[in-house]
């Protein structure tokens, strides 16, 4: 491995950590990953990973950190407890989806001597296994040349929107892309559900749909598995409804109305509450019926 590659900490190894920390590792870098549930970071070390049983051991000797976990509250627990083995100078890269939380975790980097880059992602299982997500960074120009090769193998492309990782400018962009797919996942399962209720093949729906104007790889991604009842998550409905919370808490604070991702936001709870909340965010689905 080339000696100019980074050493690279990965906290959560989730959905999207998991295949990140893989396929950074089959890249020929250097990488420690944490998780709370242990066994799922044990589980990459046959993909050459190392199993950290803390944050801080995940850190130690790291030139750059990824966080990739649930929420705001979540990161900065991560970076809190990894805090005594954090070198000042470490490069942060936070990619989970965290809203406005991201200020605090920016305030929180600068504290500890931390370069912080903002960069969440744009794409959900399938992409994170393949390296082919959508990178949105904001962060100094003097670390790109690290971050570079790290985003070249997680991802397709990488959308540089700043330079400034505490204005929040990435995390911004991708509450405005979530609530496009909020409204893309809603709309598939609703009509869906009305072509089931009205006595028509939801089949025939998909084939009217593919290959023309309104088709997209999202939209059979998420009519295929309503079809076939297939909801192993690549994004879960109880993640689908934190991202929809964030979007409204950032539109109500902007004075702009998103009637869609509330009606969104309340599918996503109702399906949670019929026990679907760790299914795919497809079974969003099920919230047209009453039980």
């Amino acid at each position: 491995m080339p000696t100019a590659q980074p050493v690279i900490a990965v906290l959560g190894t989730g959905i999207i950590g998991a295949p990140v920390a893989r396929n950074l590792a089959r890249a020929g870098f250097t990488v420690r990953a944490w998780n709370r549930t242990r066994s799922k970071a044990e589980a990459l070390v046959p993909d050459g990973v190392h199993a950290a049983a803390t944050p801080a051991e995940a850190v130690d000797g790291a030139d750059v950190v990824l966080t990739v976990l649930t929420d705001g509250p979540s990161v900065l627990a991560a970076i809190d407890a990894a805090a005594p083995k954090l070198a000042p100078g470490t490069v942060w890269i936070q990619v989970s989806t965290v809203g406005e939380a991201v200020g605090e975790l920016a305030a929180r980097a600068t504290e500890a001597g931390l370069v912080f880059v903002d960069a969440p992602v744009q794409g959900t299982r399938g992409p994170a296994e393949q390296g082919t997500l959508v990178v949105m960074a904001a962060g100094p120009l003097s670390v790109r040349d690290t971050v570079r090769p790290v985003f070249d193998v997680i991802g397709a492309r990488t959308v540089w929107v700043g330079e400034d990782g505490s204005s929040g400018a990435a995390s911004r962009l991708k509450l405005a892309l979530n609530a496009w797919v909020i409204a893309l996942t809603t709309g598939v399962g609703e009509a869906l559900a009305l072509a089931d209720g009205l006595g028509v093949d939801p089949a025939h729906f998909v084939d009217v749909v593919s290959g023309g104007p309104m088709d997209s790889g999202f939209f059979r991604a998420k009519s295929s598995a309503i079809l076939s009842g297939d909801y192993t998550p690549s994004f879960s409905v109880d993640n689908a409804e934190k991202d929809a919370r964030l979007v409204l808490e950032a539109a109500r604070r902007t004075g702009r109305r998103l009637d869609g991702t509330e009606a969104g936001h309340r599918r996503f709870l109702r399906a949670a509450e019929q026990g679907h909340g760790d299914a795919d965010m497809a079974a969003g689905y099920f919230a047209s019926f009453d039980a």
